[in-house]
């Protein structure tokens, strides 16, 4: 047992003993060896690297060019060009400014791997907000850095970076033509009934159908209180197909409420009623969503998106939420048939506003409407004071 405690003894005597403060912290493992890159140390190297910094940004910028060149060249649309089976307009649109975006990433990479001077440098941390001198040589090292960069002594592949960055806002500039025409060329134009923001397909005589099954309605069919869905007649007689249909449906969109007389207050309203049955737009004038929320009991219409609500017995005017004006009212009339139909197309633009619009306040709009529709209107039993 002796010799046993003897050993462990001499084996705890091999171990100086450790100081908490000093010997239990690492050793700096300094700085590894630095490997300089070819370029630092080869000036053929150097040229050969710039070369191919230079050759991207060409690339770029020639991408550039044929993504203008191929959107004024290749045919798109249904009957366009094909490329591969698919269309060549696409294809060629998309291969040439992914390629420019592509190619100019590349050469900026490549520049900073093997041209942008290649220093390792470690540092103490510091506080979050350094003095001012610290900030003085903050600065200095940024023009440091930048003349490090090789930004004044190759102007060459700086300027090839800068003309293929620049060349890139020649793709986003021509896309702008893809917006389409103002809204003013559109309505001066009219390539379809009802084109543009200003108008949509009702006109005088059209008649007021159900939406979705696009049969007539006769004031007798409503009830007070009644909701109805409806769109102009024009929709469903085959008239108009494709994207002219469905442009077509969306502005025209109309809600019928039957209303008492009585309850009516405005009499821009009443003048464009039948028997409390009046016509509005389904747009909501706030961001253009469908309004279907009726109040039966105080006539107001309320928006589902933002709670813009609208006052039906008072030329829709908005008496909460955001919408900034009031949904414009369809004027109404009865054909020889006994079936609503519309005096005019909607007396103002349906919708949210638009920067070419003009706002004026309803009196007016009903001057000006009985200027141009009021004398043609009386024969669907038009007469001012109501139907």
């Amino acid at each position: 047992m002796s010799s046993d405690l003897s050993e462990i003894e001499k084996h705890d005597d091999s171990h100086p003993e450790l100081n908490a403060h000093t010997d239990a912290l690492l050793p700096d493992p300094g700085m590894h060896e630095h490997h300089w890159r070819p370029t630092d140390v080869d000036p053929k190297a150097e040229k050969r690297a710039e070369r191919q910094v230079s050759l991207f940004f060409g690339l770029s910028a020639l991408c550039s060019v044929l993504f203008v060149v191929a959107y004024f060249t290749v045919e798109p649309g249904y009957d366009g060009d094909v490329l591969a089976g698919y269309g060549a307009s696409n294809l060629a649109l998309g291969a040439s400014l992914g390629f420019a975006l592509l190619f100019l990433g590349i050469g900026v990479i490549q520049w900073a791997r093997k041209l942008v001077v290649d220093i390792e440098m470690s540092e103490e941390r510091h506080p979050a907000s350094p003095a001012p001198a610290t900030r003085e040589v903050a600065l200095a090292e940024l023009k440091a850095a930048l003349n490090e960069s090789g930004m004044a002594r190759r102007p060459f592949i700086r300027n090839a970076m800068i003309g293929s960055a620049a060349l890139l806002g020649l793709p986003a500039i021509v896309m702008l033509k893809d917006l389409g025409q103002t809204n003013a060329q559109i309505t001066e134009e009219q390539p379809y009934p009802g084109a543009g923001l200003e108008h949509t397909v009702w006109d005088a005589g059209v008649r007021v159908v159900r939406d979705v099954v696009g049969t007539p309605i006769r004031p007798g069919d409503l009830e007070v209180g009644d909701l109805v869905n409806a769109e102009p007649a024009t929709i469903f007689d085959g008239s108009l197909h494709g994207a002219p249909l469905q442009i077509a449906k969306s502005k025209a969109a109309t809600i019928l409420l039957r209303m008492d007389p009585n309850d009516i207050t405005n009499d821009v309203t009443r003048n464009w009623s039948v028997n409390g049955i009046v016509a509005y737009s389904k747009i909501c004038t706030h961001v253009g969503c469908p309004i279907s929320l009726n109040e039966r009991t105080t006539h107001h219409l309320l928006c589902p998106c933002h709670q813009s609500t609208f006052d039906l017995a008072d030329h829709g005017k908005v008496i909460f939420g955001p919408a900034g004006r009031h949904l414009p009212q369809l004027p109404l009339g009865v054909d020889a048939d006994g079936f609503l139909v519309a005096l005019s197309d909607y007396p103002e633009p349906v919708g949210v506003s638009y920067w070419e619009r003009n706002t004026y306040d309803i009196d007016e709009i009903f001057d000006e409407w009985s200027e141009d529709h009021a004398a043609d209107a009386e024969q669907y039993g038009y007469k001012e004071g109501g139907q």
